[in-house]
């Protein structure tokens, strides 16, 4: 949001039409406002989200609502898509990310 330069007029349309000036902030940072809206609705009807790390590889899976999977496997120093799944699902672990901040132990010590 530093990149973007909000000015007061900008802040004004936050404050008064918010959908507004999220079309006018989702425009000046170059991104597709169709996309943002169709990633809305759809999230915006999602009650549950889990996330769950792939067995055998460096990937995780987000399940929406118990029913759809969303597969990332890792592509060097990020995450790629990987395709998508329906059906009945069970319900990840909410601690997935409570170490994430914790040193990484060497073995070798």
């Amino acid at each position: 949001m530093k990149e973007l330069k909000i000015n007061w007029l900008l802040k004004m349309v936050l404050k008064f039409w918010p959908g507004l000036a999220i079309r006018l902030l989702t425009k000046k940072s170059g991104t597709s406002w169709p996309l943002v809206d169709k990633l809305h609705n759809l999230f915006g009807k999602i009650t549950r989200v889990d996330i769950v790390p792939t067995v055998g590889g460096r990937g995780f899976i987000i399940i929406l609502d118990k029913k759809i999977s969303l597969y990332f496997y890792q592509d060097h120093d990020h995450f790629s898509y990987d395709g998508f799944g329906v059906g009945e699902y069970d319900g990840g672990d909410v601690t997935i990310f409570d170490n994430l901040n914790q040193p990484i132990s060497n073995s070798r010590e």
